[in-house]
């Protein structure tokens, strides 16, 4: 498949009309020779045939000055060649700056980077949304625009992850890979752009509005009625296991609270806006209102699925305590060469200080940590080719440990992200993509599932980081849970009227109903 900077070079074609153009002009010079050929060759034979006349015939000149002319041409066309080159050589030596420095095509990509996530996740909910209205039949054109910006946006936060893990002071390398991110993420934000149109005649919600408002406001009476439980089972979670069990999910009870004051602002205007037959506008807070419902359910789920996922560690730990000891037993049986005594002490001290933890009962203890940490003491000793073990089964059982909490950390760094996408950087979504890229290969391998329960904690730790410098976003000037839907990309900006973020790229996600 052809690659979008390949496409993006294509479309550039028509700077080559210049060529064209000297072509045409090298062609009928000769062809205006090839026709003087006959009068020239006339003219020598009427000199031949009165002799007696001095000097030299001017049909004698012509084929030369033909000559002269073509090569004159063929050299002006060849000069102007490589001046144009030149003039638009982007690698280093060739004698002129870089169109774009480095330093500001750098901010470029990331800006890209950050803009096009945006607009896939502002265009996955509303295309959700859409879905389950019309079915998945009435969507599939937008499903496929969707899948074809993501995959670019896939493949440009691993060319990013790249960039950030290299060595290298080449500077065409890292100029390359930034003008490829660049024409990925250009590409798939065009590709929404040219869809965002008919996307909107499918969803057309004036036309169905009282149904899709009391769809609405049906889901935002349930979600409130289980915000209250969420409530309780986060207190049970600080209750039972050790603080950093419940930490991710520490203030989403107030967040879910903040979107549903938001949405109800916006589905009470929607609704006074419809009875004044203002179907346009009413729109426009419907859509507000939906995103900020679905954020309030991201924010309660996660507290249900933590519980979950805590409840099903708890029992795994036994067993991947019994494959530890026996990995360690295995381990002790060997020469002691190299690393491996070190390798050993250090992961008998970690399996011995998950086993005081979940059995000394005298204080609560965080079982997705315990399952990581066990992970990270029988890594070493599961890359070391001279341990004699079913080195399969070992895998498969560290590989079933490692891969709770890994898949438990991607969900909540993916969940923080979506629901403070106004805040968080290119540095946090990057490693995110990355670590959903690893916990999504297969066969996957303990490596990729390690690898993407360290690259998710650093998102989550990037993300927080950004929100932090982000500021207090609960004090937006038009109403109740405006900074919040700002703060979680459902309003591009908190002035009145801001427009809610809807299907589409750059240039449409922004639209305006009103």
């Amino acid at each position: 498949m052809t690659s979008p900077l390949s496409r993006s070079r294509s479309r550039r074609a028509t700077s080559h009309i210049a060529v064209r153009v000297a072509h045409a002009v090298l062609g009928g010079l000769l062809a205006v020779g090839w026709l003087l050929l006959p009068v020239a060759r006339a003219g020598a034979d009427e000199v031949r045939a009165a002799p007696g006349r001095g000097g030299t015939n001017t049909g004698d000149l012509v084929l030369p000055l033909v000559a002269v002319v073509a090569a004159g041409a063929l050299a002006a066309y060849s000069y102007a060649r490589r001046t144009r080159r030149a003039r638009t050589r982007t690698t280093p030596g060739g004698g002129t700056p870089h169109p774009v420095p480095f330093a500001e095509l750098d901010r470029q990509a990331g800006r890209l980077l950050v803009e096009i996530d945006d607009c896939v996740r502002s265009s996955t909910e509303e295309l959700g949304r859409a879905a389950d209205r019309f079915g998945e039949e009435a969507v599939a054109t937008y499903t496929k625009a969707l899948a074809f910006a993501r995959s670019e946006l896939t493949a440009s936060f691993r060319l990013r992850q790249r960039l950030d893990d290299t060595l290298t002071d080449d500077s065409l390398v890292r100029r390359q890979l930034l003008e490829e991110i660049v024409a990925r993420c250009t590409e798939a934000g065009r590709r929404l752009d040219a869809e965002a149109p008919g996307f909107d005649l499918l969803r057309a919600l004036e036309r169905t509005l009282p149904a899709a408002l009391e769809s609405a406001e049906a889901r935002f009476r349930e979600l409130t009625a289980r915000t209250p439980a969420a409530e309780a089972t986060l207190t049970e979670l600080r209750e039972r296991y050790a603080p950093s069990a419940s930490l991710s999910v520490a203030g989403n009870v107030e967040q879910a609270k903040d979107r549903l004051a938001f949405a109800t602002t916006r589905l009470d205007r929607a609704r006074q806006s419809l009875d004044r037959g203002e179907g346009a506008r009413a729109t426009a807070y419907l859509r507000g209102a939906e995103a900020a419902v679905d954020q309030a359910d991201l924010f309660v789920a996660g507290i249900d699925r933590l519980a979950s996922e805590l409840t099903s560690a708890t029992a795994l730990l036994p067993g991947a305590l019994r494959d530890a000891d026996a990995e360690l037993v295995a381990a002790r049986g060997l020469p002691a060469v190299g690393a491996l005594p070190g390798r050993i002490t250090h992961a008998a001290s970690a399996v011995a200080d998950v086993r005081r933890d979940i059995t000394g009962g005298v204080r609560p203890y965080d079982p997705l940590g315990a399952l990581r940490r066990l992970a990270d003491a029988g890594t070493p000793l599961l890359a070391e080719d001279r341990v004699p073990v079913d080195r399969t089964f070992l895998d498969r059982a560290f590989l079933d440990h490692a891969f709770l909490p890994a898949r438990s950390v991607v969900a909540l760094a993916s969940d923080f992200v979506t629901t403070h996408r106004g805040a968080v950087g290119v540095e946090a979504r990057t490693r995110l993509s990355e670590a959903e890229r690893h916990l999504a290969l297969t066969p996957r391998t303990l490596v990729d599932v390690r690898r993407a329960d360290g690259l998710a904690l650093e998102a989550q730790q990037l993300a927080e980081r950004d929100v932090r410098a982000y500021g207090n976003p609960y004090a937006g000037p038009e109403g109740a849970g405006v900074g919040g839907a700002v703060l979680g990309g459902i309003l591009l900006d908190d002035t009145p009227g801001a427009p809610a973020a809807s299907f589409g790229g750059p240039r449409t996600r922004g639209r305006r109903d009103f």
